[in-house]
């Protein structure tokens, strides 16, 4: 099975994106909703909670998990992958959302200039600017956060007017910072319930990015390119949810995220 881990609801949209393009296999996804955010933990908390999640899910059989959290992807994912993984389970597989939307706007852009709109926690890691560099050390990285936003959307409020208003402010100050800017990742992954929004205040010649289709695309590659880790994967069309919390605001959320009447919410416990 494929694994999906994520420190709430907003690795849904990628989930999303990923059973749209791959619907045979078998998915697992896992929201920590108990213990998020996980933007404003210190950096060797975030890693103990993505590796309880992570070996939750490889118990429940999967093989291979994608971190569907931009925060876990910055400040988890590098350890798991050279620590954890080599000593425990050396024939499993982890990735990230942060390297493959790094390739994706890199090649695509031709100003040399990328616009990354993302929460305070992900801007401050500075994970996109430092993986973009490593690809193109020529190109600009201009970053811009936006606090107010998960809040808006995790209350339902996708037709607020406050929205718009709050989005218009963040698009326009990541503008006054580049005015050559051609490419602008919503490196959030709530940002892609509100792409649309986005898409109004940015002008024609700057194009705009949600995760999730990237995401989908890169794992379908490598999946193609990785074939004794595919042929491990169970392909019988599963899906299951698990969430540390279940409350009626969770499954708000994931209602919210997934537009499913029919969802089967479980709860577990990582600790």
């Amino acid at each position: 099975m494929i694994g999906f881990f994520d420190s709430g609801v907003g690795g849904l949209a990628i989930f999303k994106e990923v059973e749209k393009l791959l619907p045979s296999y078998s998915y697992l996804y896992l929201g920590d909703n108990a213990r998020a955010p996980y933007g404003f933990h210190s950096p060797e908390v975030i890693y103990r909670f993505t590796l309880q999640g992570i070996r939750w899910l490889f118990k429940k059989g999967a093989k291979l998990v994608i971190l569907a959290c931009n925060t876990a992807s910055a400040v988890a994912l590098r350890r798991i992958q050279q620590e954890f993984l080599p000593q425990h389970f050396p024939e499993r597989r982890v990735l990230g959302i942060i390297i493959p939307t790094a390739e994706e706007v890199v090649s695509l852009t031709k100003s040399k200039e990328i616009g990354i709109l993302a929460t305070q926690a992900t801007v401050h890691s500075f994970a996109y600017p430092k993986e973009i560099a490593k690809l193109d050390s020529s190109i600009k990285t201009h970053q811009q956060a936006c606090p107010l936003l998960v809040p808006i959307i995790e209350a339902g409020e996708l037709e607020w007017e406050g929205l718009e208003l709050a989005v218009k402010k963040y698009v326009n100050q990541l503008l006054e910072k580049s005015s050559k800017l051609d490419v602008a990742v919503l490196a959030c992954t709530h940002y892609a319930l509100i792409e649309n929004i986005f898409k109004k205040f940015f002008p024609s010649s700057v194009a705009v990015f949600s995760q999730g289709p990237i995401v989908a695309q890169k794992l379908a590659i490598y999946l193609k390119a990785h074939p004794e880790i595919d042929s491990e994967l169970k392909k019988e069309g599963e899906r299951i949810f698990y969430t540390t919390e279940d409350s009626w605001r969770v499954r708000n959320l994931f209602h919210l995220f997934l537009e499913r009447k029919d969802l089967d919410l479980k709860k577990v416990s990582l600790f």
